[in-house]
């Protein structure tokens, strides 16, 4: 870390530096437990303690409930933290507080503060804490300056053991579809992932679970009855009126007619259902929410590379489907919405995703599949392997050198009237999306990053 980190009294002072300190940290890999980030909080003080939570954790659309619940609490005048992975158009779009990120100068001093705490427990022959426990830890030491009311919290991997689950103050546990990911670490049924999941869940919360498959409900009905966690089943099923749209989807849930959203895409119902489940919930605990900012709200809500477009001839669709439950809902989606239009996909994928079932659950719609390696990534895989899985499903595959090329050979393929589908990995639609629409990223945010 010689050249990459600065002398431990000089502090931060710009992005870069920061970029480049995590980058390095970040080459340890990842833990999973609790330890580390226990002691690096208490270091600074336990700045979570002073915090109130919103705690969000599942398989998929963890990031759209986080931005409709956030929103909303935002319009009914709560100062409303965000602390969210992977960013997509930039480093600080991690930490958000009412919508906006965190100034580069707050960074660079709450970073500065956990690297020195970092540093005081390696000196005391320590673990040094990973990439995304220091991260964790400014993102909390930064919402306790701002006095947020509430802070939307998602989850980095699992439940249990993810470094966000130090905190004690949960007000609302959000299980999002449970499906199977990570299952190196979480495990390889639905019941074993769910344990995990249900470990956000705090004694006497209110926990709300979008209609899970059998095996994963038992577990979260049983680990709440255990804790007295009140559970709470938003079950999108029950959503009336529902009317699907590009530009903006229409449907009634929970005594409330005529809720709108304006993300397309066919599982953004699913997921607004949840939230507004949720803020029902919080309403329970003393939080208000009048009906009016609920609506506008959920209205209001926007979330890059979630079935994200981009208007123009040929269309791209942005979404970072990498499993194989969010590659049938993009499927269900590109079905749905170009249903007689040619479509090219662009896809870039990690090698510790079950890329073959992406691949299985899309392709048929797909005239022709580029692939790209995502760039600043070690765990990308490259396109030239993709491509090669690929073609054991499609005839019409070609691996990319570059980004660019992508977007250049996309566009052609795909004509004036067609569609480009470009997913896979949310660490890479950032810099995609710059590249389609000329608009350059914020910072060096290419090199956005997950935990585990």
């Amino acid at each position: 870390m010689e050249e990459n980190s600065l002398k431990q009294h000089q502090g931060f002072r710009t992005e870069k530096q920061v970029l480049l300190y995590i980058e390095e940290i970040g080459k340890a890999g990842s833990s999973y437990g609790l330890d580390g980030i226990r002691e690096l909080t208490r270091r600074l003080g336990n700045p979570q303690r002073n915090l109130r939570f919103v705690h969000i954790a599942g398989t998929n659309g963890k990031g759209s409930v986080l931005a409709y619940v956030s929103t909303i609490l935002k319009e009914a005048g709560y100062c409303t933290g965000r602390y969210l992975s992977p960013a997509v158009f930039g480093y600080r779009e991690r930490m958000q507080c009412n919508g906006k990120w965190i100034p580069v100068k707050a960074l660079c001093t709450h970073m500065s503060a956990v690297r020195e705490a970092a540093e005081a427990m390696v000196r005391e022959h320590r673990p040094m804490p990973t990439a995304f426990e220091q991260e964790t830890a400014a993102a909390f030491l930064w919402f306790a300056e701002q006095k947020c009311d509430v802070v939307v919290l998602e989850t980095g991997l699992g439940g249990t053991l993810d470094a966000t689950n130090i905190v004690e103050n949960t007000e609302a546990a959000v299980i999002t579809s449970i499906s199977r990911d990570h299952m190196a670490l979480l495990g390889g049924d639905l019941t074993q992932i769910a344990e995990h999941k249900a470990g956000i869940i705090k004694p006497g919360c209110c926990v709300i679970s979008a209609r899970q498959q059998p095996g994963a409900e038992e577990v979260l009905e049983r680990v709440c009855a255990e804790r007295g966690a009140d559970l709470t089943i938003a079950d999108a099923v029950q959503a009336a009126g529902v009317r699907y749209g590009i530009e903006k989807q229409v449907f009634s849930y929970g005594g409330l007619r005529r809720l709108e959203i304006k993300m397309p895409g066919v599982s953004q119902i699913e997921n607004a259902v949840l939230a507004v489940a949720t803020c029902i919930a919080l309403r329970g605990r003393g939080f208000s929410i009048p009906e009016e900012k609920l609506r506008k709200g959920l209205k209001e809500t926007v979330w890059p590379g979630r079935f994200s477009l981009i208007p123009g001839k040929p269309c791209f669709v942005l979404d970072g489907a990498h499993n194989e439950d969010a590659a049938k809902k993009l499927a269900d989606s590109l079905r749905f919405y170009f249903t007689k239009q040619k479509i090219v996909f662009i896809m870039g994928m990690l090698r510790d995703k079950e890329y073959d079932k992406v691949i299985c659950a899309t392709c048929d719609l797909a005239e022709h599949i580029l692939t790209v390696t995502p760039p600043h990534n070690p765990r990308a895989l490259h396109a030239y392997e993709l491509a090669q899985a690929a073609a054991q499903y499609h005839p019409s595959v070609t691996a990319l050198d570059s980004l660019e090329e992508a977007v250049e050979l996309g566009r052609m393929l795909a004509g004036r009237d067609g569609v480009v589908a470009a997913f896979g990995s949310l660490s890479w639609l950032g810099a995609f999306s710059g590249l389609v629409t000329g608009q350059k990223q914020d910072g060096p945010g290419a090199r956005t990053r997950k935990r585990g």
